[in-house]
């Protein structure tokens, strides 16, 4: 019986080493199959690639380049073709005024009043609370200006302005279309620019009077890639003649000489027969200075060079965060570039990068967000390329003002950034 079963066991043996065998063929042969097939397949498709680019390079006359890249701030128009670092710099140049003459992020204000700090011309507009940030809400055809000491007569002739602005999604909702009217102090139209919503793209236009007297128009035709359902920034720069409009810190117009305004009002208007119930603004900040004309990255370098060799520090109030929060709005990044470039100029110097706030909230909020703030601008220029060996970042709180809190300017001065030479 022990025979048999052990005749038994071996020939069970012998066929399982046989399926065995029989099993790793066939799986070889899988192997090696599959191969060939993503082999073959592989060049096929860059065959085919190849063959497509080479049809797309005859089609539209002009050598596609492989490594390109979309932008969403790129221009539409293909014959601009992409931009150098040179010309991306020259597209991000806008300088905040530092002396604030009109503010309004709506805090303290109740939901659904008359925001206090305007007064209304048309329509009808309330206080309301959009993606976390207490807005404006404008009715179709609503119109309102700040409440100023001097209503008909208050911007200088060197000035800056901002604001947030919401965009809908065009395929959800109906189109935006915010209008910011420059007028003269007997309401004269000066210029007027438009932001709106043109076939899911964004579009900003200006129609403005020149030093010569004859209308003109800008920017018109061209689109940008919007945010849908979702915050943009506005700012405008005002230099004695020269009007220049950046959304989301990119310029998008510029134009070398317009006549001066003396007022500004915000419309909510009509964009292609169409008004949406869904427009909101909020973060106004205006500001007298900015940019000189025609002011140029050396004049920015020499400014820092000269406020240190005299003074040990640098000041600035041209750093800007997102309401009590330590997330940078891009147009401070040129003048973050400006002490990122005079420290790589001078790579042994080392700065202790203070953060301060004004009194607005309390210590135990005014504290931590000033350290974070700090910490932002030093990552920041670490990541323009400078030693974080060099940086330390202080929050200082509201602890050292330089100016009164109890004013709009005061607090506006005391809501800044310093780099303190050690």
């Amino acid at each position: 019986m022990k025979r048999i079963v052990l005749a038994l066991i071996v020939m069970l043996a012998f066929a399982v080493n046989a399926d065995a065998q029989g099993f790793l063929g066939r799986l070889k042969d899988r192997a090696v199959n599959a191969a060939k097939n993503a082999v073959e397949n592989k060049v096929a498709n860059k065959v085919e690639r190849e063959t497509d680019d080479a049809m797309d390079n005859v089609l539209d006359g002009k050598k596609k380049s492989k490594n390109s890249k979309s932008n969403d701030a790129d221009y539409e128009d293909a014959e601009e073709g992409p931009q150098d670092t040179e010309a991306e710099y020259q597209q991000t140049d806008f300088v905040p005024g530092n002396a604030v003459f009109f503010e309004d992020n709506l805090q303290g204000e109740q939901m659904g009043e008359f925001p206090s700090k305007w007064d209304l011309i048309d329509g009808s507009t309330d206080v309301a609370n959009m993606k976390g940030k207490k807005c404006i809400h404008f009715e179709p055809g609503t119109r309102i200006e700040p409440l100023m000491t001097n209503q008909s007569s208050y911007l200088p002739d060197f000035f800056t302005l901002e604001c947030d602005f919401w965009m809908n999604d065009p395929k959800t909702e109906l189109n935006n279309c915010y209008e910011f009217e420059f007028n003269k102090s007997n309401d004269e139209n000066i210029y007027a620019i438009r932001i709106g919503e043109s076939y899911d793209k964004l579009e900003v236009t200006c129609r403005y009077k020149s030093v010569s007297g004859d209308w003109r128009d800008s920017g018109g035709g061209k689109t940008w890639e919007m945010k849908k359902n979702d915050w943009s920034h506005f700012a405008l720069s005002f230099n004695k003649r020269a009007i220049k409009i950046y959304i989301n810190g990119k310029r998008v117009i510029n134009i070398p000489n317009s006549q001066a305004a003396d007022r500004v009002k915000i419309h909510q208007a009509d964009w292609g027969g169409f008004h949406g119930n869904k427009n909101y603004l909020t973060n106004f900040r205006f500001a007298k200075g900015g940019n000189e004309l025609y002011e140029r990255n050396a004049t920015d370098m020499s400014a820092v060079e000269k406020a240190i060799a005299e003074t040990g520090k640098f000041v600035t109030n041209n750093i800007l965060f997102e309401t009590a929060k330590a997330a940078l709005k891009p147009e401070s990044m040129s003048e973050i570039q400006k002490v990122a470039d005079y420290m790589k100029k001078n790579p042994s110097v080392r700065f202790e990068v203070q953060g301060h706030t004004d009194n607005q909230g309390s210590d135990a909020v005014n504290d931590p967000l000033s350290q974070q703030r700090a910490e932002a601008v030093v990552k920041a220029l670490e990541g323009m390329g400078v030693d974080g060996f060099n940086l330390r970042a202080v929050g200082k709180g509201s602890h050292e003002p330089v100016a009164d809190n109890k004013t709009e300017a005061g607090r506006a001065k005391n809501r800044r950034v310093e780099f303190i030479k050690k």
